[in-house]
Formats: structure tokens, C-alpha cells, sequence
């Protein structure tokens, strides 16, 4: 069995699966609001599966955040108790299970990678296009984590290509930077940029609903996403050449990319004849915890 628990700011995901992938077990808990009390939950939680369903030795998380190389603590965690603590160490000891943890925008790309959209490739990039923009990258179905455990968080670097009379300046990323890439292409930079540019108070979707009733400006302003994304995953394939490029997140609902982004990427890919896969995610919601599960594996 491989186990998997998903943690989010509200609620922890557990879902257990076999070794073909087949959903064994689900249980959804509430995310405890102190360190002590996550370590108990997570141990009753295991607890609750080896009464329904067996043993079992290791356990994959996923969670926004990661595991600091040098101190082997957690870091930029969502749940911000987690952070600065030996998350893995107690968890062993609290469980008596192996634990392995990985960021959860690599969990999305690992589960896809392994049985999803981007199955059978040796290279998968997952971009989870939401509030935010996460990647993350697996090589023959292992994640590709760095040494700074940042593999795969493009969406902070420089937009490519940046011109501030077409892309515009909407101000400063949280991040303290500017022209960050999640600033243009998540659901909420797309809207940021319409809304700027238009004096509008709309989120992605209200926008793209114009778009697919004929809006002048709401069409105009998803050519230029359109541009801005296929600058951004062509920066991707230029350097790691992935046969697949997998799509989570809101975003990833927009019909048309599927077909507009590959032939959008052509024009900035280093190639004569470019080849260029992009996907939605089978898992959409389920990915992260699904990617958590193989972890355990």
C-alpha cells in the first residue's frame, strides 16, 4: 500500500493506494492549529487506516513548503507552524513509519508523471497555474529536487522577454520583485492585468467567459497572456525539453490553451521543427495527493 497525506492551510488529505494506482482508502481531517496536535492527528489518522485496511512501512506528504537542505527543517510552509521544525524526525518517531516530504507542486508533477497526463515521458513538467504559479520536474519518474529545494519555481523568475509597453507594470510581487512570471500568467496576475490595464474588478474566469463571447478587449487581453505563458514554458523547454508539460490549477480549465499554447511556443523554442506536449492534469485535485502516495513508494 502506498500512503499518502496532502496538507493544505484548512484540511489534511490522506489517500491510500495500491501499486497500480487504484484508490484503496480516502479520509479528510481538519489541519490542526498547533504543532503538537498535527503530529496527533497525522499518527490517529495512520492509525485509522491500519485498523480498515493492514500494515503498511512509509508514508509520502505533500505540502506547500520545503525541507531545508542544510538544517533538515521546514521551511515556507503554509501551515507556519510546520516551519523551522524537524518535521520528517518527529513524524518517524511519532508513527513509526519512514516519511518522505516534498513540496506540493512536485507531488502534482510526480503523479502525473507516473500515471497521469504525462505518463510513459522520461521528462515531466508540472505547472500548477492557480493564486499562484508552481512547478515542479521529474526525470524517469523520480522528482528532481536541487540543492536549495527549489527545482521547478520558474514563477519567480523575470518574465521572458519583459517589455513594459506591451506587458505592462503592475507593481511589485509579494516576493519583493518585479515582472515575476506569476505576476502574468496565474489565474490571479491574468486578472490583475485585465483589471489594471481596463479598471475592471473581474477574476479569470469572468474574463474568459468574454473572451469566448467575442470581447474585444477580453480577447486581446488573452493573446497577450497566450504570448506571456509561451515565453514562459518555451524558457522551460529551451533548457530541459520535456515531452510533456502537464497543467494544474485554475488555468488549467481554459479549454483553447491546449491547442493555442504549443503553436503560441514555437516562435521562442530553440528548435527547426518544435515538438511540443501540453496536457491537463487526469488527477486535477487529487494530483498532490496521489503525487504524496508514490512518494511512499
Amino acid at each position: 500500500m502506498l500512503v499518502g497525506f496532502d496538507i493544505g492551510g484548512t484540511k489534511i488529505e490522506l489517500q491510500v493506494l495500491s501499486d497500480q494506482g487504484e484508490v484503496l482508502f480516502k479520509l479528510r481531517q481538519p489541519t490542526p492549529g498547533d504543532y503538537a496536535a498535527f503530529l496527533i492527528k497525522i499518527r490517529e489518522m495512520l492509525m485509522d487506516v491500519e485498523n480498515k485496511i493492514g500494515f503498511f512501512g512509509g508514508i509520502g506528504i505533500g505540502l506547500p513548503g520545503a525541507i531545508c537542505p542544510t538544517t533538515g527543517k521546514m521551511k515556507n510552509a503554509n501551515c507556519t507552524f510546520l516551519n523551522g521544525r524537524d518535521v520528517i524526525g518527529d513524524l518517524c518517531q511519532a508513527t513509526g513509519k519512514t516519511v518522505r516530504i516534498a513540496n506540493d507542486a512536485n507531488c502534482f508533477a510526480l503523479s502525473e508523471a507516473v500515471d497521469g497526463a504525462g505518463g510513459g515521458g522520461t521528462v515531466v513538467f508540472g505547472a500548477i497555474l492557480g493564486t499562484g504559479c508552481g512547478g515542479g520536474i521529474v526525470v524517469n519518474q523520480s522528482i528532481i529536487t536541487g540543492a536549495n529545494a527549489i527545482t521547478g519555481e520558474w514563477g519567480h523568475n523575470p518574465l521572458p522577454g519583459y517589455n513594459p509597453e506591451t506587458d505592462g507594470d503592475i507593481g511589485q510581487c509579494y516576493c519583493g520583485k518585479k515582472n515575476c512570471i506569476e505576476q502574468y500568467i496565474s489565474g490571479t496576475g491574468f486578472a490583475a492585468q485585465y483589471n489594471h490595464k481596463y479598471q475592471a474588478d473581474l477574476n479569470s474566469q469572468q474574463i474568459m467567459a468574454l473572451v469566448d463571447a467575442g470581447n474585444e478587449q477580453a480577447v486581446a487581453a488573452y493573446q497577450l497572456m497566450l504570448d506571456q505563458m509561451a515565453r514562459s514554458f518555451a524558457s522551460i523547454s529551451n533548457i530541459l525539453d520535456p515531452d510533456v508539460i502537464v497543467l494544474g490549477g485554475g488555468m488549467s480549465n481554459i479549454e483553447r490553451l491546449y491547442q493555442d499554447l504549443p503553436s503560441a511556443m514555437n516562435k521562442y523554442i530553440f528548435s527547426n521543427e518544435p515538438k511540443v506536449t501540453v496536457r491537463r492534469a487526469v488527477y486535477g485535485d487529487s494530483s498532490g495527493v496521489r503525487g504524496a502516495a508514490w512518494l511512499a513508494k
